[in-house]
This record gives C-alpha cells, structure tokens and sequence, in this order.
C-alpha cells in the first residue's frame, strides 16, 4: 500500500517543483535591482567628474593622463636619493602608461656595444670557426677504410652460385 501511495505523490511532486522552477532568462544575481540597478550605479559613480577631452586635447587617448619622459628605469642614476632604490621612483611619481616595458623588471638594454661592431663580431666568430673545420679537415689524416672480406663471399648467405657475392681474400683493391 506504501508504493500505491508513492505513485500517487509523485505527480503532486512535479507540479510542486515546476512551480518553483526560475525563469529561463539568466540572472546574474538575486539582489534587488533597488541595490544593483543602473539607477543605483549611476547614483554611486557618476560620470561627470570625468573629463570629456576631444582628439586635439587628448591626442593619446588616456583620458589626460600626462606621462612622464619616456626613459627606462636602468638608465636613471643608481646612487641618487630614491624613495624606492629598486624600482628607481619616487613617492608620488607619475608612473608611465608603459612602465612594464620601462621598469627595472623587464629586460636589459645592452647599450655598450653598437649592432654593427655585433655583427662584426659574429661573422668574425663564423669565420674563425669555419676556417678552424676546414684547416682540421685538410691536415688531419682520413682513416683508410677497406670493404670487409667475408670467407668464400657469402655465397650461400647471399642466396647461392647465381647472386651477387660479397668481398673476399684475394679480390683485387677496391
């Protein structure tokens, strides 16, 4: 009588569960649109206080924001007075819309030699190293090297009287 029961129950039970279902549209939250509404952001960060600049006034395009001098952090003094000795900055210190590419942690400009002297330098080291291949190739001696010789020429290994035998004593020098 308990399963009767069940079969009973279980239609109550989807009708129940369909009534609570959400609606098929997303929510992305379930707060009430008095707390997250565009009302409400709009009253919490209005937009006036940020400057609306034309393409004259604002010709980088980063909402006026006045870079510093474009100079890498490693070529800064390193023995001057800094707030921070590592970055090389001081407090307060506009930092430049691309410090990532100018901070002290990207890669190290090598200044103390020219490209050309560079190039110089590795077709120098190209030259040095061919030449070193080439006096080794003509002054060291090659191995003489002979065709092994087999015992009858492997006449039977290499399929009998009519196939092609290998070396053997007394065929003449190759």
């Amino acid at each position: 009588m308990l399963s009767s029961r069940i079969v009973r129950a279980a239609p109550l039970r989807t009708v129940a569960l369909a009534a609570r279902r959400l609606p098929l549209i997303q929510t992305r939250t379930f707060l009430p649109e008095s707390m997250v509404g565009r009302a409400k952001i709009d009253e919490k960060y209005p937009d006036s206080d940020y400057p609306s600049l034309t393409s004259a006034e604002d010709p980088e395009m980063n909402g006026g924001y006045i870079n510093p001098p474009r100079v890498k952090r490693q070529f800064r003094d390193p023995h001057a007075d800094w707030w921070d000795k590592q970055e090389r900055r001081n407090f307060g210190e506009p930092v430049h819309e691309d410090n990532d590419i100018l901070g002290m942690f990207s890669t190290y400009e090598y200044t103390w030699i020219s490209p050309g002297k560079g190039l110089a330098q590795i077709g120098a080291f190209i030259v040095v190293f061919l030449s070193v291949v080439f006096t080794v190739k003509q002054v060291y001696p090659d191995r003489v090297s002979y065709p092994r010789e087999f015992e009858g020429g492997l006449v039977k290994e290499l399929g009998g009287e009519g196939a092609i035998r290998a070396r053997m004593e007394g065929d003449e020098d190759p």
